[in-house]
C-alpha cells in the first residue's frame, strides 16, 4: 500500500532538506510528522540520493515516491535505460521482469502496446503511481511471475526484456544464469517462441564466454558508463542452430568513445600481434573493452603495438585520435621514482608484480598530480614510465 502522505508539501521539504543527514539517527528519531513513519522517511531519502545521480530524470518531477533501496541497487542507470531505449524497438514490447520500472519507462515509449509484469503486488503499486505523475499512460499493468504469463499468454511480441532478480530468498547476492530468477536458461526457448527480439540485462560479473557457451545468443552489448562497466545486455539468437561467434558491441557510455564491435571468431583468429616497448603515445583501452576480452584485435585495428602478451597496454609513434579509451604521451621510458620522492604521481599498475600499495610503500610514492607512473611489463622486463594524459 503506497503512503500518499509522503507527498505532502512539508514532507517533501523534510525529505529535501535531510538528503546530507545521517540516515541512522533519522530512523531512530520519531517522525515529525503523523502519518509517515521515520523509516518511510528514510526510504525517501535514499531513493532520491540515488536518483540524483543514477537517474536524474526523475528528480525534476513531482509526486515521485521511491522504492526500498534493495530495489533501487538492480535498476538500470539512465544512461543504460536510455541506450536500451535506441535498440529495443517495436509496435508491441513487454518487460516480464518490471521492478522499479526505469528500463520500461524508455523501451516503452514508442511502443504503441506495452506490457509491464511484476510479481511484487506493493512495487507494481509505487510503479503505477510513478508512471501516471510522469504520463506514461499506455501501459498495461499485471501482478504476475514471467513465467506464468508466458505460459498463459499466446501473443507474439516484437520484443521482449527481461532483468531477472540477482538477489535469492534472503537478499543475497546471485550472478550465476542458473540462480537467477526467473532462470533464463530454463525459459529461453517459450522466450524466442514469443519474440525474435529477446533482450536480456545481465550482471557485468558473469565471464563472456561462460554467457555464449550457456545461452544461444545473437549479440552482446558490453555497457560501461564513464569506464565502469555497468551491465550485460544480451541478445537471443532467434534461430535453432547454437551460435558461438555471437556479435560483440563494447561501449562507453557518457563519453565521447566510439562503439568498438567485433564477432568473437575474430579475436580467436588473430595470430600477428606485434609487440614493443613504449614508444611515444601509450593507449588503454576502455574497461568495455577489456571486458570483452578484444585484447589483440584492438591492436590490430588500429596499427598499435601490444607491450606484452598479458599487459593490455598499447603503443605507436602515431597518435590515434578515434582510439576508444585514455590516451597518454610518453616523457620518459626508464623513469626512477625513488629519485622523484617529492612529487606526486598517478599510479596506473598493469601486469606488474607488486600491487599499487606495495608500490607506493617501496618508493614512497604520493598519488596525486598531473602526471602518472605506470608500471608494466613489456616482452622483455618489467618497467616503470613517466607520461602525461592527453585530453
Amino acid at each position: 500500500m503506497i503512503n500518499k502522505n509522503l507527498l505532502d508539501k512539508e514532507v517533501q521539504k523534510y525529505i529535501t532538506n535531510n538528503l546530507s543527514s545521517d540516515l541512522s539517527e533519522i530512523r531512530l528519531k520519531k517522525s515529525p510528522f503523523k502519518n509517515v513513519t521515520s523509516l518511510e522517511i528514510v526510504q525517501q531519502i535514499q531513493g532520491k540520493k540515488i536518483a540524483l545521480t543514477k537517474f536524474p530524470f526523475l528528480n525534476k518531477q513531482k509526486n515521485i515516491i521511491y522504492p526500498p533501496h534493495i530495489n533501487l541497487e538492480q535498476a538500470s542507470s539512465q544512461s543504460t535505460a536510455l541506450f536500451k531505449q535506441k535498440i529495443i524497438k517495436g509496435e508491441k514490447g513487454i518487460d516480464l521482469t518490471g521492478g522499479t520500472g526505469i528500463d520500461s519507462y524508455f523501451i516503452s515509449e514508442y511502443a504503441k502496446e506495452f506490457y509491464f509484469i511484476e510479481p511484487d503486488v506493493n512495487l507494481m503499486d509505487l510503479v503505477i503511481h510513478n508512471f501516471h505523475a510522469l504520463n506514461r499512460a499506455h501501459i498495461n499493468f499485471i501482478n504476475n511471475t514471467a513465467e506464468n504469463f508466458l505460459n498463459q499468454n499466446q501473443d507474439f511480441f516484437n520484443f521482449i526484456y527481461l532483468d531477472p532478480s540477482r538477489r535469492d530468498e534472503n537478499k543475497n547476492k546471485k550472478f550465476l544464469l542458473e540462480d537467477l530468477f526467473p532462470n533464463i536458461l530454463q525459459i529461453r526457448d517459450i522466450l524466442t517462441n514469443k519474440s525474435t527480439n529477446v533482450y536480456i540485462k545481465l550482471s557485468p560479473l558473469l565471464d563472456i564466454q561462460k554467457t555464449i557457451e550457456q545461452l544461444n545468443l545473437s549479440d552482446i552489448y558490453i555497457l560501461a558508463v564513464k569506464n565502469e562497466v555497468k551491465e550485460l545486455l544480451v541478445k537471443l539468437n532467434p534461430q535453432t542452430s547454437f551460435n558461438t561467434n555471437p556479435h560483440i558491441h563494447c561501449f562507453n557510455l557518457e563519453t565521447f568513445q566510439p562503439e568498438f564491435s567485433f564477432y568473437k571468431d575474430e579475436e580467436k583468429n588473430i595470430t600477428n600481434v606485434v609487440f614493443s616497448s613504449p614508444e611515444k603515445y601509450l593507449f588503454m583501452p576502455n574497461n568495455s573493452i577489456l571486458k570483452s576480452g578484444a585484447f589483440k584485435l584492438i591492436s590490430l585495428r588500429f596499427n598499435l603495438k601490444k607491450l606484452h602478451p598479458n599487459t593490455h597496454l598499447y603503443t605507436s609513434d602515431n597518435f590515434i585520435e578515434n582510439f576508444p579509451g585514455r590516451f597518454f604521451e610518453i616523457i620518459e621510458t626508464d623513469f626512477s621514482p625513488s629519485k622523484n620522492i617529492h612529487n606526486k604521481y598517478n599510479i596506473i599498475n598493469r601486469n606488474y608484480p607488486l600491487n599499487t600499495e606495495q608500490i607506493k610503500k617501496k618508493y614512497s610514492i604520493k598519488e596525486g598530480g598531473e602526471n602518472y607512473i605506470f608500471f608494466t611489463r613489456t616482452i622483455n622486463k618489467n618497467i616503470c614510465f613517466l607520461a602525461k594524459r592527453i585530453i
